[in-house]
């Protein structure tokens, strides 16, 4: 089944137009054969003999662009000047900046700025080390770190194909949280080489934001440098995910009336995030839980195991439940796939539990079509915002980071993130609850500022903070 067309996808076509009647409907007419949709087009007042006009047409894929193209190039009375994909557009340069927070228009400007008057700062801050976090960027800037190995969607890419993803998530940082985040890109080859850079790089940071680091050398970069730092250390492909997820199940929980404790919840792929979902999920309460990964249900016992799959094993599957995901999903009541594509059937929603809650989380394409799961699922969530009920780790992770930042943490704690997670389920008041709106929206920027002020009081409340 092909994809419809998406603005990931859109072009801009710049053309002029004979201004004679019916060449606008052909080019409309052309563009619609061709399987385009039409999303934009510019103001105009037809003048002289021809018109010029940008239009902006989403496309399916990079093929389908080049068949648009071809299609007006072809259209009677149109001349095509030029045409560019916007998404390459919008990436031109890069995503992010440095402004300056001081203006430095005179000589006493410049002189307190920088030299002589910045040496006083300087032996202040050498005197006092803590003052860096109040007279530096230190106090609200995040290191996004990837080593580029596990990049969502596209795998190993390496560190410069990484690069745009990390601007994004400065750009959300700062959009969302007012975080001063920067892309630090490591062309390392392995999880020692990510830690002894990061240490390194600390004193100018007041976080470090892990990203798209492959398991398990995600897992060992994150305790490690936990270990060593005193600045909060976060890998949202695990944690935030685990946060969004935590605050999805409850808002579901509160449409279908079941209690945490009382659930069997399956959740298929037991790397990062699927670990650091069980973590979360126990700690709110959850008593029986199966992971699922390529190899079958993840057990105490089970050959092959590493040691963050242990930890999950000695911690879920109490009867030792074995088999492929179709085996254990039998009387369950939630399903949570942070995994691969097309691999929960209709057969399994149907053995599950009556009101069931499905998570189909793989991205850019879930565990099972949404379309699929009409009239047999209670409550559908996936990480697409073309669906109901996007489970998206924006919502979590800019206000985490802030709240961190506002409290001076020295780390996250699971209280932290669980404290994220409840301040996101209850952005959704219960006149907005309803199976197609379990998840406040992305944009709402609210969210955040609750998140912030919930993850610094339960900092404060831990005492895992600078003073």
């Amino acid at each position: 089944m092909s994809r419809p067309p998406a603005t990931q996808y859109s072009i801009v076509i710049s053309v002029s137009l004979d201004n004679v009647p019916g060449v606008l409907g052909r080019l409309a007419t052309s563009i619609g054969d061709a399987g385009g949709n039409i999303y934009a087009v510019d103001a105009f007042v037809a003048k002289g003999s021809t018109v010029d006009r940008q239009i902006v047409v989403n496309c399916r894929d990079e093929a389908h662009q080049h068949e648009i193209v071809e299609a007006v190039n072809g259209t009677d009375g149109v001349t095509l000047h030029d045409w560019w994909d916007r998404t390459f557009r919008m990436h031109e340069g890069g995503k992010v900046e440095v402004l300056s927070l001081c203006p430095v228009g005179d000589v006493d400007d410049l002189s307190m700025a920088y030299t002589p008057g910045v040496a006083r700062v300087c032996k202040a801050i050498a005197a006092d080390e803590s003052l860096a976090d109040e007279y530096t960027i230190r106090r609200n800037t995040v290191a996004i770190v990837s080593d580029g190995s596990a990049v969502l969607g596209l795998g190993n890419i390496g560190p410069k194909g990484a690069m745009p993803v990390m601007e994004g998530k400065a750009l959300l940082f700062k959009e969302f949280g007012g975080v001063d985040a920067f892309p630090v890109c490591l062309d390392v080859s392995t999880p020692e080489e990510i830690i002894e850079t990061v240490v390194r790089l600390a004193p100018t940071f007041g976080g470090v934001n892990l990203e798209d680091i492959a398991a398990p050398g995600a897992f060992q970069v994150e305790e490690a440098l936990k270990e060593l730092l005193d600045i909060p250390v976060f890998h949202d492909d695990q944690h935030g995910t685990a946060v969004v997820t935590l605050a999805a199940l409850e808002n579901a929980l509160r449409i279908t009336g079941k209690k945490i404790g009382d659930l069997r919840i399956v959740i298929s792929g037991v790397g990062a995030a699927g670990v650091a979902i069980g973590k979360i999920l126990l700690g709110a309460g959850a008593a029986d839980i199966i992971g699922v990964d390529s190899q079958g249900a993840v057990y105490d016992g089970r050959d092959g195991l590493n040691q963050w799959k242990q930890w999950f094993a000695e911690n879920t599957n109490a009867d030792r439940a074995q088999g492929a995901l179709s085996d254990v999903i039998t009387g369950s009541d939630v399903f949570i796939g942070v995994s691969a594509p097309d691999i929960l059937t209709v057969d399994d929603l149907r053995a599950m539990n009556s009101d069931p809650v499905v998570f189909a989380m793989a991205n850019p394409d879930p565990e099972i079509r949404p379309e699929l799961c009409d009239g047999l699922v209670r409550v559908l969530g996936t990480g697409r915002s073309d669906y109901p009920n996007q489970i998206n780790n924006v919502l979590a992770f800019p206000g985490i980071f802030r709240g961190a930042l506002d409290a001076r943490a020295t780390s996250i704690t699971e209280k932290m993130k669980r404290a994220a997670a409840e301040a996101i389920a209850v952005s959704v008041t219960d006149e907005q609850l309803n199976e197609r709106f379990i998840m406040p929206p992305v944009f709402d920027k609210s969210v955040s500022q609750r998140v912030a002020v919930a993850v610094a009081e339960a900092a404060r409340a831990e005492g895992v903070v600078r003073t």
